[in-house]
């Protein structure tokens, strides 16, 4: 259990220094003055949402997202399965032969 909690200590503390992946859509003068429209929803000024695993916020400038999930980087590609879950925004890294161990990383690209 202890070995469990350093692992996820470290990876807290490597996930913390890494950049996330942002995109910027710009606001164009045909949208709406009261926010930004996303897919069809109005966003007032402000506001913070999350789609797609992106925490996306809008601002008179337009909208920017930025990821919240970070990928497992400098492992064993030809021992190791990497497999990314929607639902948690997470990846998962596990031994091809078993699966039920994990794979050492050296560090997260965001």
């Amino acid at each position: 259990m202890k070995c469990f909690l350093g692992f996820l200590l470290a990876v807290g503390i490597l996930v913390t220094l890494c950049d996330a992946a942002c995109f910027y859509e710009a606001a164009s003068p045909r949208k709406s003055t009261r926010g930004c429209i996303q897919d069809g929803k109005l966003y007032h000024y402000g506001a913070t949402w999350i789609k797609d695993c992106y925490r996306c916020s809008c601002d008179k400038g337009g909208i920017q997202c930025c990821s919240i999930f970070f990928r497992p980087h400098g492992f064993d590609e030809e021992k190791c399965k990497l497999t990314f879950h929607k639902e948690s925004c997470s990846y998962s890294l596990v031994q091809k032969a078993n699966p039920s161990k994990t794979c050492p990383f050296t560090g997260m690209v965001g």
